[in-house]
């Protein structure tokens, strides 16, 4: 008797041993798919990240970048637009200060800058630049009874330009810090303009005429300041983007669609020489 309750015994603990160890398979398993579960779920994340390509600029530079509808709109947001389509990218825009603009690409917080950005060397200290894609004239705004008629009239003038900008540097250079004022957009430039508080104003002409337009008394003189090319600002340590940049402005200039977004803003006859 005492054998077959031992032998029993034996079965019921056999049979206890065999249970545990099906059910630790089976947490073993289940902990390995969450694993494997967040793991996938953090790579998708980081293909997702990767599929965006963030442009920063800074709205109130008409007709290159400026808020219609809620929307950033212009040249460059639709040239970015055109430029992520090409990389399979989705396109994020984020509006800000013009002088944030290199700072947060070299910060990484963004990818590329446009902002009618003009190529020069102490930007590129910073970083690259792509090829370019537009051309900028930067021109003088008066008042219709100003005594400033050519260039040479601005010594010893008090100048208005937007912060940060070629002609910020250009006049700071030219007239000293002293006759320069900065704002930090050419519409503030140009209403202090319009209240007396500066003499002129120097900026890019696009701008300028929009500007010009939307403020009685004012004219552009015929004379321009300064010729420069227009080009998209990219971290000095991403080779691989500007390549993908270059590539992808030199297909769209090749179908003529890059032109074809210039011409929309600016037709043809209304571009400066």
């Amino acid at each position: 008797m005492k054998k077959i309750i031992a032998l029993m015994l034996a079965v019921v603990f056999a049979l206890s041993m065999i249970a545990c160890s099906s059910d630790n398979a089976k947490t073993t398993s289940t902990a390995e798919t969450k694993t494997e579960a967040k793991t996938g779920d953090a790579d998708s994340t980081n293909k997702d990240e990767k599929k965006t390509l963030v442009m920063g600029t800074s709205a109130n530079f008409p007709p290159y970048e400026y808020i219609e509808n809620e929307e950033i709109t212009g040249i460059d947001a639709e040239i970015a637009a055109a430029i992520a389509e090409k990389l399979g990218m989705k396109l994020e825009i984020k509006d800000m200060e013009f002088e944030s603009i290199i700072p947060a690409i070299t910060q990484h917080s963004i990818d590329i800058g446009l902002a009618g950005m003009t190529v020069n060397e102490e930007r590129l200290e910073s970083v690259n630049f792509s090829d370019s894609y537009a051309k900028g004239v930067q021109v003088v705004i008066v008042t219709e009874d100003s005594s400033i008629a050519t260039i040479d009239d601005l010594e010893g003038k008090k100048i208005g330009v937007q912060s940060g900008t070629t002609g910020d540097i250009y006049c700071t250079d030219d007239y000293g810090q002293e006759n320069v004022k900065q704002f930090t957009n050419g519409a503030l430039a140009t209403a202090a303009l319009k209240n007396g508080q500066v003499d002129c104003v120097v900026i890019d002409s696009e701008p300028a005429k929009a500007f010009v337009a939307s403020n009685t008394g004012l004219k552009i003189l015929k004379t321009t300041y300064a010729d420069e090319d227009y080009a998209a600002a990219i971290a000095k340590d991403n080779e691989e983007l500007l390549k993908k940049v270059n590539d992808a402005l030199a297909e769209l200039k090749s179908e003529g669609k890059l032109d074809a977004i210039i011409n929309k803003y600016i037709p043809a006859e209304g571009k400066a020489e």
